[in-house]
């Protein structure tokens, strides 16, 4: 029994070591007060949205949390009250797979609320399906959708500025691909759906250096992030048996949610990051991206054909 408690102790002490040493990553340091500042977080109710969340409650800042579903909404903004001692934590119902959603929430919160400080296009999905409007589910949330989310609140941002846009990207992005004449695949087999994630998070990375090229001159500024593989909800659309056989694998060599939220955090408050806005950032730190992820003709090029896709040309 002793040595098997030893070896226990043993393997957890290790796991430690490693998971401090080499999966962890680094973390924001900065104590930065938010207080007067309004932040949005899309996709809050869980995982890496909630932990960010909770952290810009924890400096003081009003904190919208916009999330699909109003009872898991509901109570992330609970629980980030309760945890922060911040009562400014609001609930937003947004649905990023349906442009009326999108519509609705930015006209409620602009109508509402007279500050943005930090938005942070941080929800993302990896699923089969289409959106309400007919795109492809995963490019249509997770490029789309904030897409349109920014483009209805960028003034506001402006008018606060300085201010900040971080959108959560991935590493994923390395095996992602821009293909201009097929934008909208049906996304029917998995591995079409693993394709279309990969697209979605090369266009977040294109999108941020666009964007950062648009609001020069302005107090505006963006950055990409890669929040390292965290043990998340993201995969609640994979079959039910291969979650089961890959959960306890992740469970270990995972990073946490809040570890997973450290890069979003830094780039939201970090100071004297200005100068790189529109670059990607990961480990809270910037790093420099694959050739085809810093391509500027095809960045420009998706930004024009996703404003044709959303009708903000008409």
């Amino acid at each position: 029994m002793a040595v098997i408690l030893l070896a226990v102790g043993i393997s957890l002490g290790l796991y430690v070591l490693i998971y401090y040493n080499f999966i962890r990553g680094r973390q924001c340091k900065s104590d930065t007060s938010l207080k007067g500042k309004t932040v949005i977080v899309t996709g809050a109710n869980v995982g890496i949205g909630k932990m960010t969340a909770l952290d810009m409650a924890n400096r003081g800042a009003r904190v919208i949390l916009a999330c699909r579903v109003k009872e898991t909404g509901e109570a992330a903004a609970y629980d980030i009250r309760r945890l922060s001692g911040n009562n400014q934590v609001l609930f937003m119902k947004l649905d990023l797979a349906s442009i009326a959603s999108i519509k609705s929430f930015c006209n409620t919160f602009l109508s509402s609320e007279p500050r943005l400080d930090i938005l942070i296009n941080n929800a993302g999905i990896e699923g089969k399906g289409k959106t309400e409007d007919g795109f492809n589910l995963v490019f249509g949330v997770n490029h789309l959708g904030h897409f349109l989310l920014t483009h209805l609140l960028l003034d506001r941002l402006k008018k606060c500025s300085p201010s900040r846009i971080v959108v959560v990207a991935s590493r994923a992005y390395r095996k992602g691909r821009i293909d201009f004449k097929n934008l909208n695949p049906s996304g029917e087999t998995w591995k079409e759906c693993f394709q279309a994630y990969c697209d979605s998070k090369l266009a977040n990375i294109l999108y941020a250096r666009e964007l950062a090229n648009r609001l020069h001159g302005t107090d505006v500024t963006c950055y990409s992030v890669h929040p390292g593989v965290v043990l998340t909800s993201l995969g609640r659309n994979l079959p039910y048996w291969l979650q089961v056989l890959l959960f306890p694998l992740a469970w270990l060599l995972l990073k946490t949610p809040v570890d997973g939220a450290q890069t979003s955090i830094y780039c939201a408050v970090q100071e004297g990051i200005e100068m790189y806005s529109g670059r990607y950032f990961a480990d809270c730190q910037v790093q420099q991206v694959k050739p085809h992820a810093r391509d500027d003709a095809v960045a420009k090029k998706l930004w024009e054909v996703s404003e044709d896709l959303l009708g903000l040309t008409k």
